[in-house]
């Protein structure tokens, strides 16, 4: 286990870099809805400046008061405690795509061999299934718990091959099911605050679709799309919900983290943050009502803005509601 001291809460100044190659999101237009007038809140402050090579899954911990959060390809676990502003992480030994809590304690991870289990304080780490043991060219990538406390993660192509991952589901007694396949790079995935609806980005698809999602059984129904996400304001990633039923999404490449109404598919405000390569966020702390944002460092030569890497936070003016640990 490493640590490290967060950076204090001084405020940046300014606003972020576009992304290289594309419009600014201020001057976009899509199809018939125009964001020219969208509303930029407060740039978001650095708090970690962690440097991380592909920052990832920011998850608030209700019980224990604590951010969680990954370096995905340096196979860090991170643990945030903003009480004390310290850092924690462990190295896991292979990539992590996502991490819940787990109301039995520790933690529950989808890693590149599939599902686990991370005991924090003991940091014993134990498999528990890997469904796509026989395709070595995918590995898990985002997820979260579903209200009822079902772990969803999916997959992705580390090859960028298109159509061959997946959505899994395990329940709390650990059995795994395959929710949906044909996916490319399987993202952020939210679920409606009266818990009829779950949100999903395959990313290269470049929107937010929408499903019918029954609570007892996880069964979902119906997708459509919802929210459009064009490559001039940059790649649909990670994403999380406020009290109101709105959708806050990161946009890889976009440098802000962006609010959206998925019944209108309007887009409603923008956190602006100094690092290009948005990738998750979520809402945390005392009153749920920090914003936390990872980001990416990637390669040496890439834009990237000048806290790359950083894990950020904002205070938006929402709320959001407190994520269900996995119920096993």
């Amino acid at each position: 286990m490493n640590r490290r001291k967060f950076l204090g809460s001084a405020v940046m100044a300014g606003a972020a870099l576009p992304f290289t190659g594309c419009s600014r999101l201020m001057d976009w237009k899509g199809g018939s809805m125009s964001i020219d007038n969208i509303r930029l809140l407060d740039e978001a402050e650095l708090i970690v400046d962690a440097g991380a090579t592909l920052g990832e899954g920011p998850i608030w911990d209700e019980a224990n008061r604590v951010l969680y959060w990954l370096d995905i390809q340096s196979s860090e676990l991170h643990e945030f405690d903003p009480a004390t502003g310290e850092d924690r992480f462990w190295n896991l030994g292979q990539q992590i795509g996502t991490v819940v809590p787990c109301q039995s304690g520790g933690v529950m991870l989808a890693l590149h061999e599939g599902f686990a289990h991370f005991d924090t304080d003991v940091e014993k780490l134990t498999l528990i299934s890997n469904p796509e043991a026989h395709m070595p060219t995918t590995r898990f990538n985002d997820g979260k718990c579903d209200p009822a406390g079902r772990f969803w993660a999916g997959t992705l192509s580390m090859e960028n091959e298109g159509n061959i991952a997946s959505l899994y589901m395990m329940a709390g007694d650990r059995s795994v099911r395959r929710m949906l396949g044909d996916i490319t790079c399987s993202n952020g995935i939210n679920w409606s605050p009266d818990n009829k609806t779950m949100y999903y980005i395959d990313t290269p698809t470049h929107k937010v679709d929408a499903f019918d999602y029954d609570i007892e059984t996880g069964n979902i129904s119906n997708r459509r799309p919802v929210i459009e996400v064009p490559v001039e304001i940059g790649y649909p990633d990670g994403m999380t919900i406020d009290t109101e039923g709105m959708l806050w999404i990161a946009p890889w490449g976009a440098g802000k983290v962006i609010r959206c109404n998925p019944k209108t598919g309007e887009y409603l405000a923008a956190v602006p943050c100094r690092a290009l390569q948005t990738t998750a966020c979520a809402f945390g702390g005392p009153d749920l009502r920090d914003l936390y944002i990872t980001t990416a460092a990637v390669e040496a030569g890439m834009p990237r803005g000048e806290n790359a890497g950083g894990l950020f936070r904002a205070r938006p003016g929402s709320q959001g509601h407190p994520m269900p640990p996995f119920a096993g």
